[in-house]
Parts: structure tokens; sequence; C-alpha cells
């Protein structure tokens, strides 16, 4: 390679749009939506008790880290809303951030999008919670963009209880990423040069990173931030 050639590779890299995608429950909050989204629509009794219990099943078993269907357990979430208006669903998601999930933004995660933002970088908060949520978050929060698992909508405008493409979990995310910064700033335009996350679902999200940070992390990832040499941020 000539010196010219390596030097034009540089310039290209610098020229790449830069990334800082943050994932949200457990990382730029210090909770979990869906948990306490199952919890708001229960004490509405918009889940039925049944559905409540199995939900809480397929949650004992995540925990254990056995293997478990992502796209289920959302949908049962949902029959809280199949059927319904989706501005009127989104709205009643919105609700539950103000009452439910603002308080719980990381004032240290606040901290760390506004320096990537002034960096020159784009913040991205990625996650495996219904999109109406993040969005609201948006709304409060240094982000410029969002991906999260989004849930289909009929041809009257009312939700159904599938999954609109696959959520946004483990693997996912990479994959939800890369679509989105290709569509956004072409292939080969943009790199996802920093990640946090704190679960160890988040381990390819932090691979594919120039620089990864585990936030609070839960035991397996903070054995892989040890191995990988990542740094480990303990955030309030």
């Amino acid at each position: 390679m000539t010196e010219e050639t390596h030097t034009d590779e540089q310039a290209n890299k610098k020229s790449r749009v830069q990334l800082a995608v943050f994932d949200f429950d457990g990382t730029s909050i210090s909770g979990n939506s869906p948990v306490l989204l199952v919890r708001y629509l229960h004490q509405r009794r918009l889940l039925k008790h049944f559905t409540v219990f199995k939900i809480m099943l397929w949650a004992t078993a995540y925990k254990l880290r056995l293997p478990q269907k992502e796209t289920w357990v959302r949908s049962l979430v949902f029959t809280a809303f199949q059927g319904k208006p989706q501005d009127e669903c989104d709205r009643l998601m919105g609700d539950f951030f103000d009452e439910r999930i603002a308080q719980l933004f990381r004032a240290d995660a606040e901290e760390a999008m506004q320096a990537h933002l002034q960096a020159g970088r784009v913040v991205v908060v990625i996650s495996a919670t219904f999109e109406p949520i993040v969005v609201r978050a948006a709304q409060f929060h240094p982000f410029n963009h969002q991906v999260a698992t989004k849930m289909r909508v009929d041809d009257a405008g009312r939700y159904t209880c599938e999954v609109d493409g696959a959520p946004v979990e483990g693997l996912e995310k990479v994959r939800a990423i890369q679509r989105f910064a290709d569509a956004h700033y072409g292939k080969g335009n943009w790199e996802l040069a920093f990640a946090y996350g704190d679960h160890h679902s988040d381990r390819p999200l932090l691979f594919a990173a120039r620089h990864a940070f585990a936030v609070t992390p839960d035991c397996p990832l903070k054995r892989t931030a040890v191995k990988e040499n990542w740094e480990i941020l303990k955030w309030a």
C-alpha cells in the first residue's frame, strides 16, 4: 500500500458519519420499560391476569437465560392495544413514559449523549422496547434518532399483536443499526464508533463498535468487558 493510498483511506474514515449508539433499558434509564409497561397496563385493567401471569413466566425464564421467543411476549403485551387506533395507543404509551419512565432517565446518559453531539457525532438510542416509548423520550433528551421494536398496524390504522419485522434485541440491534445507517448515510459512509449497553444480550452491539462501554453491566457482560478490555461505567 502506497503512502498516498493510506492517506486517502485515513481521510475516508475521518469523513464517515460517526454513530454513538445507546441501549435504552438499563443503560439510558435505570429500569426496564417493558416490565413497567406491563404493570402500568395491568393496573388499568388493559391486560388480563392470566396474560400477565404468562408474561411473568417468560420474564423468569429470560432472567435464567433460557431460550425464549421475543416476538411471543411482545404479542402478549400488545393484546392491550389490539384493534385500537394507533394514535390513541401511542398517546397512552407517551403518558406511560411521562408517569413512569421520565424520572428514570440517567443524568450520566444525558451527559454522555450531549458530549457526543457536541463532538459532531450522531446519537442513536436503540431498544427492544416499543417504539412509541422511545419516540416520547426523544422529545426530552439529546439524541438524534431512535431504532426500536415496531408493532404492525392494519389498513384501518389499528394495532395488531404482530411484531413488524423482528424485535430489536441481541444481534438484531446490529442489523437494525446497519439498516438504519445505510438508509440514512449510505453504505460505507458511516461507522459505529461508540456503543453503550448493560445486558449480556448487548454484546453483539458492543463487539461491533470501535469503542465499547459496559454500563452497570450484568455478570455475563461484565466478564466479557473485562476480557475484551472494554470500559466499565458505573452510572447511578
